[in-house]
């Protein structure tokens, strides 16, 4: 069936066909529809979730632990400053691999103080261990929020899916919902790994862990981000098909005969993609990558997608302050360290608070690319796009 809906929308309908036993949320600007709309589907009765209105989204993670920890398929939506106040939560949900999923409308964070559209926030957390999902549109996203349910409750880990806020969020579009039966039989039930209010079946869950254990813990928390690919991927190759959308882990445009690659997530994609169009019209051999999967790290795909080109440009919706490239450059310029012969991998900053991004933004950045292809040399440090 297609429905036109905002990427808030997407993301609530989805949830909302997911019927999740919990939602614990505290509204924050983008993504304040996306609790908004789902409880609206509460008070009608048209899902049997409990609703927790929280007083922060410190205590909305907090609320989601402890009903995933209780046995039931916990969800909420968050932004911002919000994903920030859940920091300390994310760990505490990513170390006990509990399979949350949280839909986040990706935003700038203070200070100053701005409710556009950057990926400081969900880039802040990379490191919380949670599977983190770009997606370019809000079929992506409506798509990705239905295949994060499967991919958490098969993995045991807490899974983020990010849409661009306001760009995507607010943005009206043409989105391809399934049938309600569809998405539960593609879900399927929760089997949890166990249940606190089992009392026939007591278990400890995160106990005081001292220097002769704690390592252990975390190494094996590690490991299974390190094993979940290709459960991802194959729970987006169910999806694709059954339902005919596909969506790769990283997806090249154009990339065949490509002299310089671009490698961006979220929105920006599709504005990069017209550029590519525009200056393959022109003669220019340029391509672009698409990373839809940002955590997991997918090394091994950057080295076997990636290490053929002779520049690869990295776009970062996020400034690394006082890091020597952006973060994602980091990731792609470590996987690509010892290929030979090594692409040069600029770095750009682009986007920051909402500033557009337009395909002639992308343009220069392809042309730039393909001046240090010729020359055999590319700057040290990041570039910035727009900036005044």
């Amino acid at each position: 069936m297609v429905v036109a809906k905002t990427g808030n929308e997407a993301m609530a309908y989805a949830m909302k066909q997911v019927n999740p036993d919990v939602v614990a949320a505290y509204p924050i600007t983008p993504s304040t529809e996306i609790v908004q709309i789902f409880s609206g589907y509460v008070a009608d009765g048209l899902v049997d979730t409990e609703y927790v209105a929280v007083e922060s989204e410190h205590s909305a993670m907090s609320a989601c632990i402890g009903a995933s920890v209780a046995g039931a398929r916990a969800m909420t939506a968050t932004a911002s400053q919000g994903l920030a106040l859940m920091h300390e939560m994310l760990h505490i949900a990513g170390g006990l691999r509990l399979p949350i999923v949280l839909c986040l409308a990706s935003r700038s964070l203070s200070s100053p103080l701005n409710i556009h559209c950057d990926h400081s926030d969900s880039v802040a957390s990379r490191d919380s261990g949670w599977i983190q999902i770009f997606c370019e549109s809000s079929q992506e996203g409506y798509d990705s929020v239905v295949q994060a349910v499967r991919i958490a409750e098969t993995a045991f880990i807490p899974v983020m899916v990010a849409i661009d806020g306001f760009i995507l969020s607010h943005c009206m579009d043409r989105i391809e919902v399934l049938e309600d039966k569809q998405v539960q039989d593609f879900v399927g039930k929760l089997k949890p790994n166990y249940n606190l209010l089992d009392v026939d079946h007591p278990v400890t869950v995160s106990p005081a862990c001292l220097p002769d254990s704690y390592f252990e813990h975390k190494r094996a928390q590690a490991q299974g981000m390190n094993d979940v690919l290709p459960v991802i991927e194959k729970v987006a190759a169910d999806f694709g098909q059954k339902f005919g959308r596909l969506w790769k882990t990283i997806d090249g445009y154009r990339t065949e005969d490509a002299e310089a690659v671009i490698v961006c997530m979220g929105s920006a994609v599709g504005t990069t993609r017209i550029a590519v169009d525009e200056l393959r019209k022109q003669g220019k051999k340029v391509g672009m990558f698409k990373l839809r999967i940002f955590r997991p790290l997918v090394a091994d795909v950057f080295k076997k997608v990636l290490g053929k080109y002779k520049v690869v440009g990295v776009l970062d919706r996020v400034e690394g302050v006082s890091g020597y490239v952006t973060p994602l450059t980091v990731e792609v310029r470590a996987a690509l360290y010892d290929q030979a012969p090594k692409p040069m991998v600029p770095s750009y900053v682009y986007g920051l608070g909402g500033r557009e991004f337009e395909p002639e933004d992308a343009m220069k950045v392809f042309e730039e690319l393909l001046g240090f292809a010729k020359a055999g040399k590319a700057p040290d440090g990041t570039g910035y796009v727009g900036v005044r």
